[in-house]
């Protein structure tokens, strides 16, 4: 997973020359890069390096090329090592406190030379950090909320880099001679959004030589244990990987038991033991005389007990074994479903592609239709468009609809909901547009009431036709901001206003909880990826995977409607 590593050196260049006050710009076009690196984590970056194609990346232009390839070829950058060199003790500890900047973390260094988030922690507890030049007494709260956020997220790794390196590394064991079957197991089966380590079980006739493949991965950077059926490593990116060798006729049984969850997996022994059976990792076997009766395949433990098969993403013991039981489970939503993208920014704004590629690339995974929607006028930061600049890209659009012909491009907007819930645009120019998605980006401070009220205004209007990231979270940088979801769900239903599924591996906002929530309160959703470049479409996979932990079905979700029958429903708006 080098794309991962390089990219968090990029993000470090960018932190140590802002401590030193370079260039703007420079930094930007590194965190760029380093954004664009993490989301093309799917791909082989020293396969691009071979093709000579990394300068397709946006963001990555001759000299971050140069960069790439010396990081490839040697583990580091020149320039980064420099930069640490120069560079206070324990200052990239501090910056990783959210709430604390270059800045901040400069000024704490040289001040209180403080060297560690420990340190960091008594300081703050103690009343010593207010009153620094720039720093007051919110800012010592913010710290030590920031501190309390990063010993809970550092504990788990996020769902889209446990997906990838699952993927990288059950790619890289498929290559050995003897293995069979191959699957990853775990909460990563279970698509939870954040994962406290990657189990992976195979079948071999040679286990030994898997066990030994496996351990000389090279992403491996340290080997916690190595046995003849079982081992484990730690990745260059600190995630812990399992790896189990079963027999086939237990395969099944151990791909249950693996995946759990703890809680499904407990009420399935109660069952068996009702049943007069024992089940685990090996199999179901009868008690009394001890034959195996079930474990080869899944589907196969199920039936021992009267249920169909139950999605890996629902086994969370919340209702889904009484539903199974009373044939009642959810024919959840598969990505085939979906038929558009509702929510994509081009470089119209922040994003890196234009309408016409962003059309084709969506036209070629099999979509009706996308929505461009660009940033408002008021976010200047991700270059929101003026009404001026608006109505030429509607124009642009328009004449390139006639040049499509298996796809139709929306014309949207990211509309920003202002501090008192106004919208960024007026309605007369909303009117205008094909899709209209409104979203909170500025005030997350405000009271649970502030906020829910802004979104309730914004759901009024009819122009609106869907709610972005609801609740504003971005994982491993800030938590959910406080809003009243219950009112939410009541007014979108009354409304017929639709709520994002949003896609972006950092948010999965609403979360799968929510989710089925808002399908309990009559609420349509739509599940979007939010994407700023190409490659980010493919991030649709993890909006669905959403989705099916909350149990949705494709007459939940908005964007599973054809063109016409999609137009239809939003008209009723």
């Amino acid at each position: 997973m080098k794309n991962l590593e390089l990219a968090k050196v990029l993000n470090q260049i960018a932190d140590l020359l802002e401590i030193k006050e370079e260039n703007p710009f420079r930094i930007r076009a590194y965190r760029k890069a380093a954004q664009n690196l993490e989301d093309i984590s799917s791909e082989d970056l020293e396969k691009l390096v071979r093709e000579d194609r990394l300068t397709e990346i946006p963001g990555i232009g001759h000299d971050l090329a140069l960069k790439t390839k010396e990081f490839l070829s040697t583990g580091k950058i020149k320039l980064h090592q420099d930069l640490l060199k120069k560079t206070p003790a324990g200052f990239l500890e501090l910056i990783a406190v959210p709430g604390v900047g270059p800045k901040t973390a400069k000024l704490l260094s040289e001040k209180l030379k403080i060297k560690d988030i420990n340190q960091l922690e008594r300081y703050a507890a103690a009343h010593k950090i207010a009153g620094l030049p720039g720093l007051k007494e919110k800012t010592e709260e913010n710290i030590v909320k920031g501190i309390e956020f990063l010993k809970r997220t550092r504990e788990r790794t996020p769902l889209a880099v446990a997906y990838y390196t699952a993927n990288h590394v059950v790619a890289q064991l498929k290559k050995i001679s003897g293995v069979n079957k191959i699957s990853p197991a775990g909460s990563l089966r279970r698509m939870k959004e954040t994962v406290r380590d990657i189990d992976i079980l195979v079948t071999s006739v040679h286990p030994k030589k898997v066990m030994d493949g496996f351990v000389n991965l090279s992403l491996v950077q340290e080997v916690l244990a190595h046995g003849v059926t079982k081992a484990s490593i730690r990745s260059s990116e600190g995630i812990q990987i399992d790896l189990r060798v079963v027999e086939p006729s237990s395969f099944g049984a151990a791909l249950a038991y693996f995946t759990g969850s703890k809680e499904h997996n407990i009420k399935l022994r109660k069952m068996a033991v009702k049943k007069g059976l024992k089940i685990n990792e090996y199999g179901v076997f009868r008690v009394k005389s001890g034959r195996k009766i079930a474990g080869k395949t899944e589907s196969g433990i199920y039936e021992i007990f009267g249920l169909p098969f139950i999605p890996p993403e629902m086994r969370e013991d919340l209702g889904e074994i009484e539903a199974g039981l009373k044939g009642k489970l959810p024919g959840l939503i598969e990505m085939g479903n979906i038929k558009g993208d509702l929510h994509v920014h081009s470089d119209y704004s922040d994003g890196a592609d234009s309408v016409e590629d962003i059309a084709r690339a969506c036209q070629k995974m099999g979509y009706q239709y996308v929505a461009i929607c660009d940033h408002s006028q008021s976010l200047s930061i991700a270059r929101g468009l003026s009404p001026k600049e608006l109505s030429k890209k509607i124009d642009r659009i328009k004449k390139l609809n006639k040049k499509l012909k298996k796809i139709r491009v929306l014309v949207g907007t990211e509309v920003d909901i202002l501090g008192d819930g106004s919208l960024d645009y007026k309605d007369e120019i909303l009117k205008q547009l094909d899709f209209v998605i409104a979203a909170i980006h500025t005030g997350f401070k405000q009271t649970e009431k502030q906020l829910t009220d802004r979104t309730v205004k914004a759901m009024k209007n009819r122009y609106v036709h869907a709610i972005a990231h609801p609740t504003g979270r971005l994982m491993e940088v800030r938590d959910a901001y406080k809003i009243d979801l219950e009112k939410i769900f009541k007014v979108a239903r009354d409304t017929n206003t639709a709520l994002e599924i949003n896609a972006f591996p950092a948010r999965l906002d609403l979360n799968d909880r929510a989710c089925q929530r808002a399908k309990e309160n009559g609420v349509r959703l739509v599940i979007s990826t939010d994407s700023h470049t190409i490659s980010q479409l493919n991030n649709m996979f993890f909006g669905v995977s959403v989705a099916k932990r909350g149990w949705l079905e494709k007459k939940d979700i908005l964007n599973t409607l054809p063109l016409e029958k999609f137009f239809k429903a939003i008209k009723h708006r």
